[in-house]
């Protein structure tokens, strides 16, 4: 990775050169991996040794954690040293270039994931390498811890399926609706979300999910459908380009899309002007998904619905599901669901737009189960 190089200097002194794998940057046409150099001293009249002493910086912490014993996190190394690191992106960045560099997983250098994620549902014990046993909880979302930590998965034989949620308060929604247990459904779920864009610890779970449970168990997704909640989408199902080096414990290829799409909001017969545009801001993920549009591996229904996105330059958020229901109701109704609620107009469409989501989920988790038990022979 560093060495030596005494040409290109006026006086033949020899220089630091540091080449890193780049995980921003998209393969080159050759198919071989983009890198970025670190270079010292440089040669420029005002160059800044600071990108350098920021890598030596976090060997450092990293060889640290490595002799100790003693597991890190990138947010423990940069409150170790803010003034020099600046940002926290510049540590995540440094740990993943580096890791990707010598071919290791961040694991192997002794950087574990922070977590975000929470889980909720019935029929998981998540036993640690220290002997204390996490119990899922229907009633009260748990922290996903990273991977690294847990010894043995224990899960229940009647578990149904799984959703993963792209938003936190959808996730809150659900929980507190008790999906996890519907009467309606063949059997107890779990509830997953990652908070938007999934971290590690999330990422690892929905993987190992997808490896060991039953294939009759659908593994589904309930993302906004918008170039952003597509993204997250594909990101649970194929990987990220800026974790490719950990990609094989870090993906779910069974993650299926049970919405939101262009086909419920038409089901639904939800006006068009009450879908929002694609703002300057979705246009970065737009170009993304047109690149997502020349793979070959990309489904089918994928296709269609980025092709109508791109198309119409609307997008539809998870709220929209209930939006129409909210609208449509009598008033009759709705003075009914006032006096539920305490006479608060807010609270009144909340729970409208709660039961309507309950509803919609409902069906397709159903509709996924059914299809598995099918397609597998049960």
């Amino acid at each position: 990775m560093p060495r030596t190089d005494d040409t290109g200097s006026a006086q033949g002194k020899k220089k630091i050169v540091i080449q890193l794998v780049d995980r921003r940057k998209p393969a080159k046409d050759d198919g071989s991996i983009a890198t970025r150099q670190l270079v010292f001293p440089q040669r420029a009249k005002h160059a800044s040794s600071k990108s350098t002493a920021q890598f030596l910086r976090v060997v450092d912490l990293i060889h640290e954690a490595l002799i100790t014993g003693t597991p890190t996190t990138k947010r423990d190394m940069y409150y170790k040293d803010v003034p020099l690191f600046g940002s926290q992106a510049v540590v995540d960045r440094l740990v993943d270039d580096i890791a990707a560099t010598i071919g290791a997983r961040r694991a192997d250098l002794n950087v574990r994931a922070s977590s975000k994620g929470l889980i909720s549902g019935k029929g998981l014990k998540m036993h640690t390498h220290t002997g204390e046993t996490i119990e899922v909880s229907i009633s009260e979302s748990t922290l996903i811890p990273p991977s690294e930590e847990i010894q043995r998965y224990e899960v229940q034989d009647d578990l149904s399926w799984v959703l993963v949620v792209e938003k936190e308060a959808v996730f809150q929604t659900l929980m507190h609706l008790r999906l996890a247990e519907h009467p309606d459904l063949a059997g107890p779920g779990f509830i997953i979300t990652g908070k938007g864009y999934p971290d590690v610890a999330t990422r690892q779970l929905v993987c190992i999910l997808s490896e060991n449970l039953p294939m009759t168990v659908p593994i589904l997704a309930l993302v906004d459908c918008d170039p952003y909640g597509i993204d997250i989408l594909s990101v649970y199902k194929y990987g990220s380009i800026s974790m490719s080096h950990e990609q094989d414990s870090l993906v779910a290829p069974r993650i299926a899309w049970a919405g939101v799409r262009s086909e419920d909001i038409a089901e639904l017969d939800i006006d068009r002007s009450t879908l929002i545009p694609i703002t300057k801001h979705d246009q970065k993920k737009v170009r993304h998904a047109l690149a997502m549009l020349r793979r070959s591996d990309l489904p089918r229904k994928w296709r269609r619905e980025l092709q109508h996105m791109l198309h119409s330059r609307r997008k539809a958020e998870i709220e929209i599901l209930s939006s129409k229901d909210i609208a449509s109701l009598p008033s009759h109704s709705l003075n009914r669901i006032l006096v539920c609620d305490g006479a608060n107009t807010d609270r009144a469409q909340t729970s409208a737009h709660r039961n309507a989501l309950l509803d919609y989920l409902v069906k397709r988790i159903s509709r996924a189960v059914q299809k598995s038990a099918e397609k597998f022979g049960l």
